[in-house]
């Protein structure tokens, strides 16, 4: 991405003047082939929803959350209600292809149609959908329908710095690390430093292969097991 320079010969960056903003997202069920996701709805994902994150043994996938753990179903339900009816954050569950059952939840949010900026956060998925073909392709979906449906310029990813599964994903998911904000925000009564990830609309491209080559059944042997990864076929790309 070359600068422009103004008259004064300063440098100003790269001329968007055809640049008219990005529709928000409305979308109320992408399908792929391992899961779809579907705009949360309280009445028809609440119970299974619950019953798949009771899968852990241990609160533990909540503690960089800003909400939960859910002890009950009764406060899992009310929490479901409040979020179905919010367009920021727009939450996400997502559907067990093989079983139709949810098994995780995630929300599209920060979203700047102005801008083309969109985040995906809130990401909260129970032990029946971790390290599963359906977490992988979440983030295939998410990203096509963000960068070819909708046209965004970039796609952000933030978390607890302190949070080392979560950057894990965001690094296998293709997400370019961009620095630490230092005491970002108070969260459960403690400090945040927020770690920032992003993939702009230019590296797209180079990353869609990757996922279409790792989502492929022709990856997986017979057990089911990954035959390459997708760090690797992110690098050939």
């Amino acid at each position: 991405m070359s600068d422009i320079f103004n008259q004064f010969h300063q440098p100003i960056g790269m001329s968007l003047s055809d640049w008219r903003g990005a529709p928000f997202p409305e979308a109320q069920q992408i399908t792929g082939r391992y899961c779809q996701l579907e705009r949360i709805n309280a009445a028809r994902h609440a119970k299974g929803l619950y019953e798949a994150y009771c899968e852990a043994s241990d609160f533990r996938d909540w503690t960089y959350l800003p909400v939960g753990p859910f002890e009950t179903f009764d406060a899992f339900f009310v929490y479901l209600k409040k979020i179905e009816e919010q367009t920021d954050p727009m939450h996400f569950a997502v559907i067990d292809l093989a079983s139709m059952k949810p098994v995780g939840t995630f929300a599209l949010m920060r979203i700047d149609p102005s801008n083309g900026v969109i985040e995906v956060g809130h990401i909260s998925y129970s032990p029946l959908m971790k390290r599963t073909r359906a977490s992988t392709e979440v983030m295939s979906l998410v990203l096509k329908y963000v960068f070819e449906d909708l046209g965004y310029r970039r796609f952000e990813w933030k978390c607890d710095a302190l949070n080392a599964p979560s950057r894990e994903a965001a690094e296998r998911f293709g997400f370019s690390f961009e620095g630490i904000f230092r005491q970002a925000i108070v969260t459960r009564g403690r400090n945040r430093d927020t770690a920032w990830y992003s993939i702009i609309d230019g590296e797209y491209p180079t990353l869609r292969p990757a996922y279409d080559m790792w989502l492929d059944e022709g990856n997986f042997d017979n057990q089911g097991r990954q035959i390459k990864r997708l760090a690797e076929l992110m690098k050939r790309a």
